[in-house]
């Protein structure tokens, strides 16, 4: 083996920051770490928190050499002299690196709080630093619980933990907690592009931009795959160059010219062609999950340029201002949920390859009725399983009007070989006419005020998710056969399409007719479900603890032998239990 191949570091090492100046985000952290070092108000306990290689250890090491650099605490340590060099190299003896995953026993941390009694040897603290803090047993926990809350002046604690939750609230309350954010790519591509510049590579944006993309948030992993293009690519020798097909197919990502190929096809509802591109999408053995994460970005790259056109779109090899004048708007969200769905069921489906086809094909038979309703409680129908057209109506009696939801039924693409579009399915049944009588469409009930629509909601027979969103809306109005109901921004994740058509299903059935449902974001100007259920649940519990504080038993052992009742900790009786 070449010598120079024994001392090659990797990119993740070699480029890891030393300073708080040259970590890439985190700002919110560093600034807070800066202010406590420069003004001497150091907590005892600290703990790291975030998703992996976003520079957890990294932080708490530049901390540790700031505290122990031998030109003085502050935020900016030298580098040079032995204790930072020596932190560095990982070597210094009064910096105790703990892993926690493989060290999780009781007896691991009864040495620690042992050696902690001790001065440094040679800094001004001593710092124990436990990587993945979360892995350690309960029982460890417990022994570390003293010297944690009253720690001998000369020590620092910092912990790093990608699972914050698992920690007890013991330990969460005796540490000063920071949580460390995922990079975005931007902020990824910009120091993958940094360092190929300093290792002299030459890669172009586009290998550049699938590395950051792939690295999913992490810096860490953005190196490591970096690395492992480099050497796939064979660009660190000289003449050789990173590109984006090498990455592509490294990766088994997508070249983003055949995501394009399909949406032109899809766009001119050329089938053969779509199956055409799909086969020789197939040819490279791509990862179909990831395919369609493609497809699905795609999409929304297009919406963008079709509803904020002013918007900053990075450019690729999907023709994104010709696919967005030529489909409609709520196409490309109707394709965007099919997408995701198809991606969540592909699992389910006989083969990967089959459940992508059939994504495709299912973007290809339905299509929202062109009008000028644009409601995107139309588009969710697209999502519900009965995609397929259903029967027409016997011709028993003549056709008449039919009332409908107010979602806007897909229909088959067109095509010259396939059967014209066919009736609709009716939201509620026409009533069988008199002899001779043409029947009229329903026309639905209005909703009068805020309290009848407060009786709606508790009479819809809703459950889940979809009931949360009746419950959270409050009534705006009801005119011209739309009900209008109002949302706060908090609650505006709850307006998903699926659960827009449930509850228009269910107040259309309430109402006797069919009614559309759209929402506007703002303050409730009256009550709402849930606020009220809130209210009349506070005054059961206060009625609850009044009775039990009452109750002579209680009173008894209050009185006669010390007993104190925990504020918070009386329950409500199960709601089927008799109050006596």
């Amino acid at each position: 083996m070449p010598q120079w191949a024994m001392s090659y570091l990797v990119l993740a090492r070699k480029w890891r920051p030393r300073r708080f100046s040259e970590l890439v985000g985190q700002e919110h952290v560093v600034r807070a770490l800066t202010n406590a070092l420069e003004s001497g108000r150091i907590h005892h306990a600290l703990l790291f928190t975030g998703t992996r290689g976003v520079g957890k250890t990294t932080i708490a090491r530049i901390f540790a050499k700031s505290l122990n650099c031998e030109h003085g605490v502050g935020a900016d340590p030298c580098g040079e002299c032995e204790t930072c060099k020596a932190i560095d190299a990982g070597r210094y003896i009064d910096l105790l690196e703990i892993d926690a995953a493989s060290n999780t026993g009781v007896e691991n941390v009864r040495d620690l709080i042992e050696n902690a009694q001790y001065m440094p040897s040679r800094g001004r603290y001593k710092v124990y630093l436990i990587d993945e803090v979360h892995m350690l047993s309960k029982a460890a926990f417990n022994a570390l619980l003293k010297t944690l809350e009253e720690p001998p002046a000369h020590v620092k604690f910092l912990f790093a933990t990608t699972d914050p939750e698992k920690l007890l609230v013991t330990v969460l309350s005796r540490c000063l907690q920071f949580n460390l954010k995922r990079l975005d790519e931007a902020q990824i591509r910009g120091q993958l592009t940094k360092i190929l510049t300093a290792e002299a590579i030459d890669a172009d944006a586009d290998a550049v931009a699938q590395l950051a993309r792939a690295a999913d948030g992490s810096l860490r992993d953005g190196l490591s795959l970096l690395d492992q293009a480099i050497a796939y690519s064979g660009s660190g020798s000289e003449g050789g160059k990173l590109d984006g097909a090498t990455v592509a197919t490294m990766l088994g990502t997508v070249d983003r010219a055949r995501i394009n190929a399909l949406l032109v096809a899809l766009a001119g509802e050329d089938g053969k062609r779509l199956l055409d591109e799909v086969a020789a999408l197939a040819e490279f053995s791509p990862d179909w999950a990831g395919t369609l994460d493609a497809f699905a970005l795609a999409l929304h790259r297009i919406q963008v340029r079709q509803l904020v056109p002013d918007a900053v779109i990075e450019a690729d090899a999907v023709d994104v201002d010709g696919l967005a004048a030529q489909l409609r708007p709520e196409l490309v969200q109707l394709w965007y949920q099919m997408a995701l769905h198809g991606r969540r069921d592909l699992g389910h489906a006989p083969s990967p390859r089959s459940g992508f086809e059939m994504t495709l094909l299912r973007m290809l038979a339905f299509r929202p009725e062109a009008a000028d309703r644009t409601d995107v409680t139309r588009m969710a129908s697209a999502t519900k399983p009965a995609l397929a057209p259903v029967a027409p109506a016997p011709a028993r009696t003549p056709e008449v009007p039919r009332p409908i939801a107010s979602v806007e039924t897909l229909r088959p693409a067109a095509s010259p070989t396939r059967p014209p579009p066919q009736e609709p399915r009716v939201l509620t049944p026409v009533p069988t006419p008199a002899s001779g009588e043409q029947p009229a469409p329903l026309a639905a009930r209005i909703v009068t005020d805020g309290e009848h629509w407060l009786q709606i909601v508790a009479d819809c027979g809703l459950r889940g998710p979809a009931r949360l969103l009746a419950e959270h809306a409050a009534f705006a109005s009801h005119r011209d056969g739309v009900l209008w109901l109002t949302l706060t921004q908090e609650q505006g994740h709850l307006k998903s399409p699926s659960l827009v058509l449930q509850l228009t299903d269910a107040v259309s059935r309430q109402l006797g007719g069919a009614v559309q449902v759209r929402f506007e974001v703002g303050q409730p100007r009256g009550e709402t479900a849930s606020v009220r259920n809130e209210r009349a649940n506070d005054a059961r519990q206060l009625e609850t603890e009044r009775r039990f504080a009452e109750d002579p038993a209680i009173q008894h052992l209050v009185s006669e032998h010390g007993a104190s009742i925990i504020p918070g900790s009386i329950r409500q009786p199960d709601a089927q239990r008799s109050d006596d």
